[in-house]
């Protein structure tokens, strides 16, 4: 069986914007185009780079999207927290936030700007009506989105997706480059993508990706194993990413978001 959406991507502007690149791929598919340039200014950036899918789905709820969100990392979310289903109730997931934030705020092996800023992120995306859930990240997860006509936002970690070298930051560039490949002195880097179709057949994942041109592919679309899409995405934890977001518009949301199901797209 294979399930596809058909969904585009642009390339993405520069190397820490590949979230609201991503943002505005899904936005399209759903026909509602917006300029790039202003989703970049719009979602904003964290002060190391790049941006959160927190931040993606904040932009969505404020847009009017319905958004779920499915989680791995545990750097900010206990498994506990969450029901044996992987879901869990949005106060609770508030009032336990707040109480690390103020438990792990002045710790000085943690990356405090992360920290504070998902924390704010998440708990705005609680207040507009958004959900996280911890489900286990497997065949059945990806299928029951895409069957629906969901595409999935993921933020997942580069360097193992595409096998390449950790990487070294440094200011940016007149090429819009703030990293450097270095196997030895490099950290993990976080991405985005799009996962529009699976084939269950060869167990390939379908991804739009904004990076053009990318180590997998000469082109923004290509399939990759699964099992390396979801380690890749699991490792995610690294970087505070990990994670899965899925924006319907409201009223044509679907079962995956408890509420009515929208027509699917091929």
């Amino acid at each position: 069986m294979r399930h596809a959406l058909e969904l585009e991507i642009q390339p993405q502007p520069t190397d820490s914007s590949c979230g609201p690149t991503c943002l505005a791929a899904v936005y399209q598919y759903w026909n509602d185009p917006v300029e790039l340039n202003d989703l970049i200014e719009e979602v904003g950036r964290l002060g190391s780079g790049g941006t959160m899918a927190v931040q993606l789905a904040c932009h969505g709820l404020s847009r009017g999207y319905r958004a779920v969100i499915n989680t791995y990392n545990l750097q900010l979310f206990d498994p506990t927290w969450f029901a044996a289903t992987g879901t869990a109730e949005s106060d609770l997931l508030a009032a336990k936030l707040r109480q690390q934030l103020v438990s792990k705020g002045q710790r000085t092996d943690l990356d405090q700007d992360r920290l504070r800023v998902s924390t704010q992120s998440y708990l705005r995306f609680l207040s507009l009506g958004g959900q996280v859930q911890m489900r286990p990240l497997d065949e059945q997860l990806i299928v029951q989105s895409l069957t629906q006509g969901i595409p999935l936002l993921c933020g997942l970690s580069a360097t193992y997706l595409y096998q390449e070298c950790r990487e070294r930051s440094h200011a940016v560039d007149r090429h819009g480059i703030s990293s450097t490949q270095d196997d030895i002195a490099g950290e993990p880097t976080g991405h985005f993508v799009v996962l529009h179709g699976y084939d269950h057949h060869s167990g390939q994942v379908f991804i739009a990706d904004p990076l053009h041109p990318n180590p997998l592919a000469p082109t923004g679309k290509y399939a990759a194993p699964l099992s390396q899409v979801a380690a890749s995405i699991h490792l995610g934890i690294l970087t505070y990413d990990a994670n899965l977001l899925a924006l319907t518009p409201s009223g044509e949301a679907t079962e995956a978001t408890n509420t009515p199901r929208a027509a699917p797209r091929r």
